[in-house]
């Protein structure tokens, strides 16, 4: 479900009821503990934080014109969907999350190569997700980056 909104704002007064709390503490728990230099945007119809072309002017390789995402939030039809490019490109970041997520979580982990699912809006591990926001600067984010898409 990509949403038209033009800013986050707009996208977060779009939802639905029991989806703005989860989606705002989520947006506010990652915006907190991202370390300097990532950017808040739409991008691709969700919440986008990106490393912008002022820092990385290559931008995204499937479309130079986009700048380099990291993290998106976009509330799916059935869960909230959190993508983290970081652990879909750092085998040693995704072991870490697999080891932690039951220490934080009574639900099972329901995930794709970046993208982490929420079904149930009472069990996200929000201290988790700040501890994962937290783990990856700008600067380590474009050299695995670098490493792992733009050969």
């Amino acid at each position: 479900m990509q949403s038209k909104a033009l800013t986050p704002e707009h996208y977060l007064s779009e939802l639905p009821e029991e989806r703005k709390k989860p989606m705002l503490k989520l947006r506010e728990v990652i915006k907190n503990n991202l370390p300097e230099g990532f950017e808040e945007l739409m991008c691709y119809g969700m919440l986008g934080f990106v490393v912008p072309h002022s820092i990385y002017p290559k931008g995204y390789h499937c479309d130079p014109k986009l700048p380099l995402p990291f993290i998106s939030l976009a509330s799916q039809k059935n869960f909230i969907a959190l993508y983290h490019m970081g652990i879909y490109a750092d085998e040693n970041l995704l072991n870490w999350f697999l080891v932690e997520y039951p220490k934080h979580c009574k639900t099972k982990l329901d995930m794709g190569k970046s993208c982490i699912r929420f079904k149930k809006m009472d069990d996200i591990p929000f201290e988790l997700i700040s501890e994962l926001a937290k783990r990856v600067s700008v600067t380590d984010w474009i050299k695995k980056y670098e490493t792992a898409f733009n050969k």
